[in-house]
């Protein structure tokens, strides 16, 4: 069995439980808010990752750990959960439910994730410019924006949208030109 596979295997339950239990609670965007935080936290600080996958150090302290780091700031009943993980020696997905339960939920709610690329901050008229472009052309009921800059684009964007590209970029256009000279 490839390791994708057993990810799937346990991932997909945690993610779909946690579907379950916030559409059932009515907390499901409650949730999907909590669990981006979680999943920024995730990549704003690599050690805490490491050191929750970390099979040596016992579940009590990755326990104490959410606790410390969580319970504030996340919905109890997504705390449980996430100690449910520790306990099941499931915590190293950790990442990867998050991934998966906002994939769920946007599928669910008919959200679109746009990635976005730009070469300098977008304005919130940019933004949401970008948004409505991208509700037009996929019909989802709200657009959720990942933003990024790169300013290799010199100018423009690049939004993409599932497998569709849309390269709206200087950079873009100058290659495109290149090509058709040569």
């Amino acid at each position: 069995m490839t390791s994708s596979a057993i990810t799937e295997q346990v991932v997909d339950p945690y993610a779909e439980a946690l579907i379950s239990l916030g559409s059932g609670q009515g907390i499901l965007d409650t949730f999907a808010a909590d669990i981006r935080f979680i999943a920024a936290v995730l990549q704003s600080s690599p050690e805490l990752g490491e050191f929750l996958a970390n099979p040596v150090i016992k579940t009590e302290s990755k326990k104490d750990l959410l606790q410390q780091v969580f319970a504030e700031q996340i919905h109890p009943l997504l705390l449980n959960t996430l100690k449910l993980l520790a306990d099941r020696r499931r915590i190293m997905f950790l990442g990867a439910v998050c991934r998966r339960f906002l994939d769920l939920q946007r599928k669910l709610q008919n959200i679109a994730l746009a990635q976005v690329t730009t070469a300098v901050a977008l304005t919130e008229a940019q933004q949401q410019s970008i948004r409505e472009r991208v509700m037009d052309f996929t019909q989802a009921s709200s657009v959720e924006l990942q933003t990024t800059e790169d300013p290799a684009l010199i100018g423009g964007v690049i939004i993409k949208v599932g497998s569709q590209v849309i390269d709206l970029s200087l950079r873009g256009q100058l290659r495109r030109l290149t090509l058709q000279l040569t």
